[in-house]
């Protein structure tokens, strides 16, 4: 199936406007998801494929046996995020502690804005942050995005994720 995949109010509309289903890209840039869900619904024109609106949504994803340990993988994420924000692309780093830290405030509250719908825990954290952002959403599918460093990690990650969301 055609889908419309957009991180503006104007993709919304015209998703509503062609029967489309709608994924949201809200891994880099949450600010506009409620507003732009709530138009894509009120708009939304149904087609023969799709008889009603379906939403997906892109979500931040770093998940590890502990909190600690996901909030130390994140800054693979962070890094990227700020590279971005600077215009400093470059490969995915590889962890650091404190990175955070180390920043002064307005970069730390601009990657917190750009990540402001990443999940990024243990599993009990994960769970709650997936069942938050879908009771906030009322998505119908979440595509997860888990920048972490090492692929065997990655690939855990993704795993929590799923163990979690079929526990719950």
């Amino acid at each position: 199936p055609i889908w419309l995949l957009g991180s503006s109010l104007f993709s919304a509309q015209l998703a509503a406007q062609q029967g489309l289903p709608y994924a949201f890209a809200s891994h880099f840039a949450p600010r506009f998801l409620h507003q732009a869900l709530a138009l894509y619904r009120s708009l939304y024109q149904p087609s023969a494929r799709w008889p009603r609106p379906y939403v997906a949504i892109g979500v931040p994803l770093i998940a590890a046996p502990t909190d600690d340990e996901a909030q130390w993988l994140a800054s693979s994420t962070q890094q990227r995020v700020l590279g971005i924000l600077t215009g400093q692309r470059g490969r995915l780093a590889p962890p650091v502690r404190g990175f955070m830290a180390q920043l002064p405030l307005q970069h730390r509250a601009a990657i917190d804005d750009f990540l402001a719908t990443a999940i990024i825990g243990g599993p009990d954290t994960v769970r709650a942050g997936l069942q938050a952002l879908a009771e906030q959403t009322q998505a119908d599918e979440c595509l997860l995005v888990s920048d972490v460093y090492d692929p065997a990690l990655r690939l855990r990650s993704l795993d929590i994720a799923a163990a979690v969301r079929t526990a719950a």
